[in-house]
């Protein structure tokens, strides 16, 4: 049996690895939904709109490989020759050039659509919900986890950010003190992160003829995107807004962001159909607060991360552990699959 802690990207493409060679495994997840990072929110009136992971290019090559597997689509994420600017101790939005863009990509029918795939190939009996895992005990070459209820394991993977599992598990005997540091010093993807994305009737913009695409060193928004859907027949906006706002209220925060948006795309902007965020570090499945400052990616792909402990029982697999992309989607899938190989090569020895 192996204990996976997480069901994020991570977490569930290394049970459904461990699936197909018919190695036992439960999920154990401390939120009340699958998906971890990628959160994708629906509605049927609306387009999906992403609160977590978006993009990615052709480099991101496992990812693309991984989408061919489970023959899920992609598309390009539209983006505008002409783009609103807002520089600093600016008077108003201005409209200019960008150079050629390299494609980036979205998924179609959201990114959760690749969580949701995966999800449906496990048996769902083995993914556990709102299970905050305590403690992890290594005994006699048995390792027990502590949540909810205990569970016996041959191996566990902790699959979810470093800086989570070093500051809310307990582990016995103690990991050692240089990856424990290492962990703690690790910057988490997305954890400083306030992703927006507004619902519209219409695609406004293009009716005005004016771009989709807007940079603002002012802010709160510092970027937003065109978001419709691949069919094209939803639309959205969505990107992030400046990480200082979390200090304000969500009603203070829209406020400011909508009259951002009328001040750059006219009134047209305030006609929406919902308005939807995301503040990522007051998510306590996220984030941590760290005691002195850390720089995006800081200490991702640590070559630590990649050791396995306690006698080859337990196992590190996350986005910010992988050797390639750390702290991206890929990342989390190489990881995975990683770490799949070591558990299998291990558990058929």
């Amino acid at each position: 049996m192996v204990i996976i802690i997480g069901a994020g990207l991570s977490g569930l493409l290394t049970a459904y690895r461990l699936q197909k060679q018919g190695i036992p495994y439960t999920v154990l997840e401390a939120r009340s939904r699958i998906g971890g990072r990628i959160h994708t929110l629906y509605n049927e009136e609306q387009a999906p709109v992403e609160m977590g992971a978006t993009w990615f290019g052709d480099y991101h090559t496992e990812v693309v490989s991984l989408l061919e597997e489970l023959n899920i689509s992609r598309f390009k994420q539209h983006m505008d020759a002409t783009v609103f600017y807002e520089p600093v101790g600016s008077n108003g939005a201005q409209q200019i050039e960008i150079p050629s863009q390299a494609a980036s990509y979205r998924i179609a029918g959201g990114t959760s659509a690749l969580i949701d795939a995966i999800y449906n190939k496990l048996d769902s009996t083995n993914i556990l919900l709102n299970q905050s895992v305590k403690s992890v005990q290594y005994i006699n070459n048995k390792v027990l986890v502590l949540s909810k209820d205990t569970f016996e394991a041959d191996a566990v993977v902790l699959a979810l950010p470093p800086k989570l599992w070093v500051s809310q598990i307990t582990f016995t005997p103690p990991l050692p003190s240089q990856l424990s540091l290492l962990a703690l010093q690790t910057h988490t993807w997305m954890e400083d992160s306030i992703k927006v994305a507004i619902t519209y009737p219409t695609p406004f913009w293009e009716a005005g003829q004016k771009p989709s695409t807007l940079f603002s060193n002012i802010g709160p928004v510092t970027e937003f995107y065109n978001h419709e859907n691949v069919e094209k027949s939803k639309f959205a906006l969505c990107g992030f807004i400046n990480a200082s706002y979390k200090k304000l209220s969500d009603k203070e925060r829209k406020k400011l962001v909508i009259n951002q948006l009328v001040n750059v795309f006219g009134t047209s902007a305030q006609e929406y159909t919902a308005y939807h965020e995301c503040v990522w570090s007051k998510e306590s499945h996220t984030h941590v607060v760290s005691e002195s400052p850390l720089f995006p990616h800081q200490n991702n792909g640590n070559p630590l991360f990649r050791e396995s402990l306690w006698d080859d029982n337990l196992f590190i697999s996350s986005s910010e552990s992988a050797k390639n992309f750390p702290g991206y989607m890929d990342g989390a899938i190489s990881s995975a699959n990683e770490t799949a190989d070591k558990i299998i090569e291990r558990l058929s020895s």
